[in-house]
């Protein structure tokens, strides 16, 4: 679907790569700028990375003239530069926003990192975790009784960061398209996990959270939530609207008891939470399961990701795959029902001479894929 975008990015970690590589499983034509090492490329399994799946890898210093000058000469006919430096580092390469927009007026200059590039934090380090904590997003993860728990980089590093900054890069591409003017893209993780809470915000009317941690549906209540089962393995239930929540107690037994009349009485949900914990208890998950998948109560089990790639569902659709022993998620979305072929994972620096020879064609006719 993005044949013909044109992206260099400046290796780094985290959401930078994975938002470069999700550009690639799209069909843009990425060059992966990786830093030297003191071993050779290409000579084992440790020199590919699977953030740089559909990338063409090439090596280059670029605290030396000739490796800026290759980087230079890559953002001459891009679309974009993605990098995940701190602020100001890369203006200190000689490689900030003027100098490249010099060379390619048209360039969007991608720039993802956690506070942003402007703020009283911007120089500070950070992580996934600290970015949502600041930007309100952790607040509600969890019961009261406990500290929030961090959801493993996906609402940070790949929600807030790295989709946004997707999301930028292609606006941006867009208005250069039309306007020829290139632009910088800002993409702070505090931003865009602050801006995903939009969705739940929205749901203070309705009562669904409140201003308190273990007051609100997400974190105490006994119809949205996760259960422990007999065999140790857990399972959620989601039975938010009406008629999901009156098929959860017809399913359960519980259709009778009065204790559950009120669905968003919130004194009782301490009580109704203990008792649900211990019916789920019961069971084993598989027992659950058996139970309760495939209907409208919103269930479903608690997967680990080799267990989720086994899961039918999940076999039906494709999602996962392995490949040289590595369990990998499919590309997203799917585009006219078919999901997107994933491309291959080069090795560090596999590229290298192949994309130089090309910068000394003068037509540059091998340097991006058509």
């Amino acid at each position: 679907m993005l044949s013909g975008l044109r992206i260099v990015e400046i290796c780094g970690i985290g959401p930078g790569p994975f938002c470069a590589m999700h550009l690639a499983d799209l069909g843009a034509d990425v060059i992966a700028v990786e830093r030297p090492t003191s071993t050779a490329p290409g000579l084992s399994a440790a020199d590919r990375h699977v953030l740089n799946r559909g990338k063409r890898s090439i090596v280059a210093d670029l605290k030396t003239p000739e490796g800026r000058e290759l980087v230079l000469r890559l953002i001459e006919d891009a679309d974009a530069l993605i990098e995940g430096m701190r602020p100001g580092v890369m203006e200190r390469l000689g490689l900030g926003p003027d100098v490249c927009m010099a060379r390619n007026p048209r360039l969007v200059f991608g720039r993802m990192t956690g506070w942003g590039q402007t703020g009283p934090l911007a120089q500070a380090a950070g992580h996934d975790n600290n970015y949502i904590s600041l930007s309100g997003a952790l607040y509600y993860a969890g019961s009261a009784a406990e500290p929030p728990s961090s959801p493993i980089t996906v609402i940070g590093d790949v929600g807030g960061g790295a989709l946004y900054l997707a999301v930028g890069i292609l606006s941006g591409v867009l208005n250069a398209r039309s306007t020829g003017k290139g632009t910088v893209v800002d993409a702070a993780i505090v931003d865009g996990s602050a801006h995903m809470l939009q969705l739940l915000l929205g749901t203070r009317r309705k009562g669904f959270i409140g201003g308190e941690r273990g007051a609100s549906m997400h974190d105490s209540s006994h119809f949205y939530s996760t259960y422990r089962c007999a065999d140790g393995a857990y399972i959620t239930v989601g039975a938010l609207e009406p008629q999901f929540y009156a098929l959860l107690l017809e399913h359960l037994g519980l259709t009778a008891d009065p204790r559950y009349s009120s669905q968003w009485d919130r004194q009782h949900w301490p009580e109704l939470h203990s008792h649900l914990t211990g019916i789920f208890a019961s069971k084993t998950r598989a027992e659950w399961c058996a139970l309760l998948e495939s209907t409208d109560v919103c269930f479903a089990p608690v997967l680990s990701p080799d267990e989720a790639a086994r899961h039918p569902h999940n076999v039906a659709r494709g999602i996962y795959f392995e490949e040289d022993g590595e369990l990998q998620a499919r590309p997203a979305p799917r585009f006219d029902g078919k999901a997107v072929a994933p491309g291959p994972i080069p090795t560090r620096g596999q590229h290298t001479v192949e994309i130089e020879r090309a910068l000394d064609d003068p037509a540059q006719a091998r340097l991006w894929r058509s």
